[in-house]
């Protein structure tokens, strides 16, 4: 099952798609080539089959980590489809993750992964907390985002302080996170994130106080 989906990726490389692809991309990764649609009409049959498995297959993880950018995709969402399985064991996997081939496009899947074992396991806050200061930004970004699909169960004090802990950055990615937590909370509770943001006008970006803004 496993082979043959790496070997299905393989046979439905495009060359031209491939180096349009890694432009979008500024040049920071090799791809096949297959667009979303394409990969989503390809894995369906695997997706459908990993389903019922028992275990998290680690060593397929890491050998998609070694290959082109779709089979990075591939791995975020069989981490996602297969979140029941995972653990606060698995924190150092996705953390290893996070930090090699890094940007944006796998970022954004791994935070929600974050925040389902971290929903399961309070516990795992502990960790997330850590990664809201350190030196990498994709771990901090990771800590800002992983609570964006709770609604009525954020839990807003954590969500303060991770926030807190990235005033003054003038990294764009970390400050587009902040107001994106923000502005996503704020479909289910306008009134806290106003809150929020009287509390701490002086203190937010001003991309931050853009996004956070949006639906208050």
């Amino acid at each position: 099952m496993y082979a043959k989906i790496i070997q299905a990726y393989k046979d439905s490389s495009d060359a031209a798609q491939a180096a349009a692809m890694s432009a979008y991309m500024r040049g920071q990764f090799p791809f096949l080539g297959i667009p979303r649609p394409k990969r989503k009409e390809i894995s369906k049959a695997f997706f459908n089959a990993v389903q019922g498995e028992t275990e998290i297959n680690r060593a397929f993880v890491d050998d998609c980590w070694e290959r082109e950018r779709e089979f990075q995709y591939l791995a975020v969402e069989y981490l996602a489809k297969l979140e029941r399985l995972l653990t606060p064991g698995d924190i150092s996997l996705l953390r290893r993750m996070a930090v090699t081939k890094s940007w944006w496009d796998t970022i954004d899947g791994l935070d929600r992964i974050a925040g389902g074992i971290a929903l399961r396991f309070p516990e795992v806050n502990q960790t997330l907390l850590v990664w809201s200061v350190d030196e990498n930004i994709w771990l901090r970004r990771i800590a800002i985002d992983h609570q964006l699909t709770r609604k009525d169960r954020t839990d807003v004090v954590l969500l303060e302080q991770i926030i807190a802990n990235n005033f003054g950055q003038k990294e764009f990615f970390i400050n587009k996170a902040i107001g994106w937590s923000l502005r996503e909370y704020s479909k289910t509770n306008p009134g806290w994130v106003r809150g929020f943001l009287a509390k701490y006008k002086d203190k937010l970006a001003p991309l931050s106080l853009r996004e956070a803004s949006k639906y208050v």
